[in-house]
């Protein structure tokens, strides 16, 4: 059973530590905003103005903050912390008969906190609200024109290759659907064994597309299409108004194509990865950031254990501005690592699990290592 003391301490602790976490988040979301704004207001042009571009802004902002959950959680502790042991309120405690470790838990609580609050954000809030950002960005500024290079995305489909220039919010709405299907042919060689060879078999473009709940299943329904088939010897172009598009593509599906991997949420990027696996297509960019998302708990809970490390060893009797400075040394440092592993893992084919356990494993061993070695 707690005593009342102790409780007044770990209460006294969360306090300092929450209120450093809400001052970092503040200064460090205040300047990603500021350059995400100049960016987006370099990009508005006709559709797309300065109003829109400062909405998109406004609706990726719980995006932001999920990313910067961890290295919140770091330089909180590490400076509301460092303010109590500047002031020698830590020495008190510890003379009163506080345990380090004990200590080292009041700390780790408020980041349990941080870390619920960021499993609720990263799947409910932020992927759904990047999702709109992205959508009506693309909508506007695309539209229905040929393939936009600036927009959309491409994937490939069996034996297609797709490119949406928009996709509406929910996932239901496609505007600008270009699709090259391919097909195969044995071919001759000079050594008179057959070799497959790949040929382009048609290219349509349709203006935009609407998601048909059918009971025997779903598809789309493509509008004012245009299609042009490679024949043997001809070429055939034809128009229609409409056509159905039978694909195993859901909307649910369709709706995190235009959100980089990074921003969409753990379900949406589990299901992704398993439909390419089930296309015979590369999931591991999706597994790695599945992986990425689900572990960012254990990530901040490394990062403050060795911020906790330092303040009770090397920074007890540092100045705020030296605790600042290794805060932000620190935190660039579990970026890099990550940044240096995450396209090794999919260039070298090392499993995303891995790579992503191993910049937090480091950070935790090399905070535990240093706990031990405090007196």
């Amino acid at each position: 059973m707690v005593s009342k003391p102790m409780t007044l301490i770990d209460s006294y602790i969360r306090k300092r530590v929450l209120l450093a976490m809400l001052v970092v988040i503040s200064l460090v979301l205040s300047i990603d905003v500021v350059f995400a704004l100049v960016e987006e207001l370099g990009d508005s042009e006709n559709a797309y103005t300065s109003a829109q571009a400062l909405l998109y802004v406004l609706k990726t902002l719980p995006s932001r903050v999920f990313q910067l959950l961890p290295f919140t959680a770091l330089g909180g502790s590490l400076i509301g912390l460092g303010v109590m042991a500047s002031h020698n309120e830590l020495i008190v405690i510890q003379s009163s008969g506080v345990s380090t470790w004990r200590l080292v838990w009041a700390v780790l609580k408020p980041a349990f906190v941080v870390m619920i609050a960021g499993l609720v954000l990263g799947e409910y809030i932020a992927p759904t609200l990047q999702q709109s950002a992205q959508s009506s960005k693309a909508v506007l500024r695309s539209g229905v024109q040929a393939i936009d290079a600036g927009q959309g995305s491409w994937r490939r489909i069996g034996d297609e290759f797709v490119h949406v220039n928009a996709i509406a919010p929910g996932g239901e709405s496609l505007y600008g659907v270009s699709r090259y299907r391919l097909t195969g042919a044995e071919l001759e060689s000079a050594d008179s064994k057959p070799k497959a060879a790949i040929g382009l078999a048609s290219i349509s473009f349709a203006q935009s597309a609407q998601y048909i709940d059918a009971v025997e299943g779903g598809y789309w329904r493509l509008e004012n299409v245009s299609e042009t088939r490679f024949l043997a010897d001809s070429v055939v172009t034809a128009q229609r108004e409409s056509e159905d598009w039978l694909v195993d593509l859901s909307p649910e599906l369709l709706a995190v194509l235009l959100v980089a991997p990074d921003r969409q949420s753990i379900s949406g990027l589990y299901n992704f990865a398993r439909f390419f696996e089930s296309q015979g297509l590369d999931s591991d960019r999706y597994m790695l950031s599945f992986w990425g998302k689900l572990l960012q708990p254990l990530a901040t809970l490394a990062l403050v254990l060795l911020a906790v490390s330092f303040v009770f060893g090397p920074l007890r009797e540092a100045t705020m501005g030296f605790r600042v400075f290794v805060a932000i040394g620190v935190g660039l440092l579990f970026t890099i690592l990550q940044q240096l592993l995450e396209p090794a893992s999919l260039l070298l084919g090392i499993n995303p699990l891995f790579a992503v356990l191993l910049p937090i494993m480091s950070c935790a061993a090399l905070g535990i290592v240093s706990m031990l070695r405090v007196r």
